[in-house]
């Protein structure tokens, strides 16, 4: 599967246009995380914590994206994007959509 921001695959015309996919997940933080993440407020420094909250947060919604463009027959999805909204206190979406198509 091809995933790529761009509106097109260089070198491969797109023969197939399915529309949009989408994935997405909501985290909570962990108590643990925030009590760090507020030590780190003091002194400075990346919050470790919540980078990899996010890396697994991407790599979920990435991932029913591609599973919604598979079952679809696509084998590329274009536009990708992503974009994360609070829906509660403490607990944030993190959304992926693009368009599927596919290619050769």
């Amino acid at each position: 599967m091809i995933i790529t921001n761009l509106e097109s695959v260089p070198g491969k015309r797109i023969v197939e246009h399915y529309g949009v996919v989408n994935g997405s997940t909501v985290r909570a933080k962990h108590v643990g995380r925030d009590i760090m993440a507020s030590l780190k407020n003091i002194v400075g420094g990346e919050l470790k914590g919540y980078t990899e909250l996010l890396q697994e947060a991407r790599e979920e919604a990435l991932n029913r994206m591609t599973a919604q463009a598979r079952s679809l027959n696509a084998n590329a999805v274009l536009n990708v994007r992503f974009a994360t909204s609070a829906v509660a206190q403490g607990a944030a979406e993190l959304y992926v959509y693009g368009t599927a198509v596919r290619v050769e």
